[in-house]
């Protein structure tokens, strides 16, 4: 056997490894969450808000953790969005090509896509004291749109990157303006990928604890407005895992399981939204 043939098999050998070992962690994790948190499992905890020492073992659920993190992330991906979708048409449809505006602002949110999430919180608790808001519903919101939106505005970015320059040419030709192009035309081509971004950005501010601990507060009650505090999947499961109560604790696998769902769910949401705006692609 040759080495060009040693090679090539030696690569191979290991990307299947590497594959294997990703397969097995993930199927670990979640057979651990499905074991330790089915049998917790309940009704209740899907309808009920936490009753009176629910935190030492007693009844009552967490809906009010899961609508909140509904409610909390929902409106932080349309703020992100909000922001990312201008600024990703300016950098690929008006920005001139070569620009060092767009070449800055692309590199800035690398680096922000890298800050811990944490760094995040600090910089909410701090703007929250700016702007004298309290622990709440709003000042956790802005804090995880600020977190996903370096992660919405890149991936967007690289997705419309790929709409063929011709494609646009083709539209200025016919007499259409930048904006018109941007929104039919770039808009329209790159929807799938769009769609895409903006529920992997979702998906990774509901399973964030750290920006939240200073920033949103946390209450047994569900929110019932943007200036009251509010409850996340990820801090309920971080205070119960706290907990000495193996019941508590094995709540705590179970609230893991419904975020592991919901956040599975959207996957598949994903895929479907893939499907369906994929026939308004040029090929």
């Amino acid at each position: 056997m040759d080495k060009r043939s040693l090679e090539e098999n030696f690569f191979k050998f290991l990307m299947i490894a590497s594959t294997a070992l990703i397969v097995a962690v993930l199927s670990m994790i979640l057979l651990t969450i499905i074991i330790k948190g089915l049998p917790h499992l309940s009704w209740a905890m899907f309808t009920q808000t936490p009753k009176t020492c629910y935190y030492l073992g007693k009844e009552g659920g967490i809906l009010n953790s899961i609508l909140g993190s509904l409610y909390l992330t929902g409106g932080a991906t349309i703020l992100a969005f909000l922001l990312s979708l201008p600024i990703t048409l300016y950098l690929n449809v008006y920005a001139k090509k070569g620009s060092k505006l767009a070449y800055f602002t692309r590199f800035t949110f690398d680096v922000l896509w890298g800050i811990p999430s944490i760094v995040y919180g600090a910089f909410g608790f701090t703007l929250m004291l700016v702007l004298g808001l309290k622990c709440s519903l709003l000042a956790g919101m802005l804090t995880v749109a600020f977190l996903i939106l370096p992660i919405m505005t890149r991936s967007m970015d690289e997705v419309i990157r790929m709409v063929p320059q011709p494609l646009m040419d083709a539209s200025y030709a016919l007499g259409a303006t930048r904006f018109e192009t941007a929104f039919k035309v770039v808009v329209r081509q790159s929807l799938p990928g769009i769609s895409t971004a903006v529920l992997i950005a979702f998906g990774r501010g509901i399973g964030d604890a750290a920006s939240l601990i200073f920033t949103a507060g946390f209450t047994d009650s569900l929110p019932t407005s943007l200036f009251s505090p509010v409850a996340t999947l990820p801090l309920t499961i971080f205070f119960q895992f706290s907990s000495p109560i193996p019941a508590v604790q094995g709540r705590a696998y179970a609230a893991a399981l419904i975020l592991t769902i919901i956040i599975l769910s959207i996957s598949i949401i994903s895929r479907l939204m893939t499907k369906k705006f994929t026939r308004h692609i040029v090929r």
